[in-house]
């Protein structure tokens, strides 16, 4: 290891190897699209397409919409937003009561603490309260962050996936509508 490496906490070097992989496989793909996103043979249809441009939530709601928005945040490093928006998710919906601390922890570690590999961008206060939120972890104790991450993603990140080249291109080569594609055969 170079002496440079060497002086760099544990933590550091940590973060350091996962930027390292995900700009690899980001490299290795420079003509980057949507291809990662295909669910099965299904392909979304223009009208799915335009309907993800009504709101946010019908984007969330529809499962290859959520695929080509995630896409686009790994394609602007900033995809531990949607990633803790749905560990939230799955947080809240824990059945079982005695599994909450330990699940509340991996969140916070993974997301929330200051050397967290995946840090999301939140103000202190809202950092403080989740700290605090941690001491009784609650099926409500991510609430507030779930909260500000969400509207980061709805008011920044949303509309410029929208404006994307990515979005443009899956609205080209969406499927048509079912009743053009009767048209076209008869």
């Amino acid at each position: 290891m170079c002496k440079g490496l060497a002086s760099l906490s544990t933590c550091c070097l940590e973060r350091a190897k996962e930027l390292r992989a995900r700009l690899g496989s980001f490299l290795q793909k420079p003509d980057w699209n949507l291809t990662c996103c295909k669910i099965g043979k299904h392909k979304p249809t223009l009208e799915e397409c335009l309907r993800w441009k009504e709101s946010f939530e019908k984007l969330l709601s529809c499962k290859y919409g959520l695929c080509a928005f995630t896409a686009f945040l790994v394609s602007e490093f900033s995809e531990e937003n949607i990633a803790f928006y749905f560990a939230c998710e799955e947080y809240r919906n824990t059945k079982v009561l005695s599994k909450l601390p330990s699940k509340a922890e991996k969140i916070y570690e993974e997301f929330i603490c200051a050397d967290a590999p995946r840090e999301i961008n939140i103000d202190h206060e809202t950092r403080d309260i989740t700290r605090a939120n941690m001491a009784t972890p609650s099926l409500s104790c991510f609430d507030s962050a779930q909260h500000k991450i969400y509207l980061l993603m709805a008011k920044d990140c949303y509309p410029r996936f929208l404006r994307s080249p990515a979005f443009k291109d899956l609205l080209r080569q969406a499927k048509p509508p079912k009743n053009q594609r009767t048209e076209k055969k008869a």
